[in-house]
């Protein structure tokens, strides 16, 4: 047990470490990782190539490492580089958030940039009402909708450090604030030529027919997968996707089946020759929500932010349990 006021010698040494390190090394590290080529970084740094080469020399002996590594014509990134990448940006997105906290939040003359991790299918659904909503309200800021990846969600506490939100629906993340934004529900895509189901899909049509499936990972799955294994019946899965949006594509013309959400159920078309049918076990409905990390509760842009998102999804249109059409008002 640790006495006394002090910190402990760990963090003592750690802050030693960065009162004698030259933070703008971070910037410099960055565009390196991202451009693996000295002169590219420094164009992007709008900075000499000389300024950039001696900074890479410093980071080099700070992490006794090459970081850059010559392959042919070309440099690659070494092991140890690889897994700077994704810290580098945490780090320098949580810097950034650190000097633009304000106690007051104008949108109207922000210059900031807000960075949601979204799944394709959260941008189908959000991303047109949401970047006009932002647009109106913050015409100078910039909305970043980048694509998570299964890490991004398992690790979702330590990735929202850097980052404003994460979209996913609910039963993937923990002990996290969260903001629901709207409901949805699973829906089974069988292609409009597939004989083997009729007018409505079975349990035994699920268990015999090839699925086309999302990520195929024992955390990755979609809650309505998960229940599906409740009755017994494990998808034999036949093509893995990491996003929703092929997954018409990979059904029409085949006997494949798959889940797909309502919202973009209902963007189907009558000469996509699908079929959109009710699943036949009682899936749980999908509420997908914002998370992010509790250092910005209290943050008034990042109030701003849930503000905006939670209206925008409370216009979004009813959508019908049924077939994913949209319901008429």
């Amino acid at each position: 047990m640790r006495t006394g006021a002090g910190p402990p010698q760990e963090e003592r040494a750690g802050a030693a470490r960065l009162v004698n390190l030259d933070l703008n090394l971070l910037l410099s590290l960055r565009a390196l990782l991202a451009e693996r080529n000295v002169t590219r970084a420094a164009a992007a740094l709008g900075l000499s190539q000389p300024a950039v080469s001696a900074a890479l020399a410093r980071l080099r002996r700070h992490f006794g490492d090459e970081l850059l590594t010559r392959v042919g014509n070309r440099y690659e990134l070494t092991a140890l580089a690889a897994l700077l990448v994704d810290r580098t940006e945490t780090a320098v997105a949580g810097i950034e958030r650190v000097f633009s906290a304000a106690p007051d939040f104008d949108p109207a003359a922000t210059t900031r940039e807000f960075t949601l991790l979204v799944s394709d299918y959260a941008t189908g659904v959000l991303g047109a009402p949401l970047a006009a909503a932002f647009a109106a309200a913050a015409p100078q800021a910039r909305l970043r909708l980048s694509p998570h990846r299964p890490d991004d969600v398992a690790g979702a506490a330590e990735r929202l450090r850097g980052v404003d939100g994460l979209l996913v629906p609910h039963g993937f993340v923990d002990d996290l604030p969260y903001l629901d934004l709207y409901t949805d529900h699973w829906v089974v895509l069988v292609a409009a030529s597939n004989e083997r189901v009729g007018e409505t899909v079975t349990l035994d049509d699920l268990a015999a027919l090839p699925w086309v499936t999302v990520y195929h990972r024992p955390t990755a799955f979609t809650p309505a997968a998960q229940q599906l294994r409740a009755h017994g019946i494990e998808p034999r899965t036949q093509v893995v996707v990491e996003s929703f949006a092929p997954i018409p594509d990979l059904v029409a013309g085949t006997d494949r089946v798959a889940l797909l959400q309502g919202r973009l159920a209902a963007r189907l078309r009558p000469d996509d020759g699908l079929r959109v049918l009710p699943c036949p076990f009682a899936a749980s409905k999908l509420v997908e929500a914002m998370w992010w990390h509790p250092t910005y509760d209290a943050d008034p842009a990042h109030r701003w932010l849930r503000a905006l998102l939670a209206d925008v999804g409370a216009n979004l249109p009813t959508i019908s349990p049924m077939d994913g059409a949209p319901q008429p008002e």
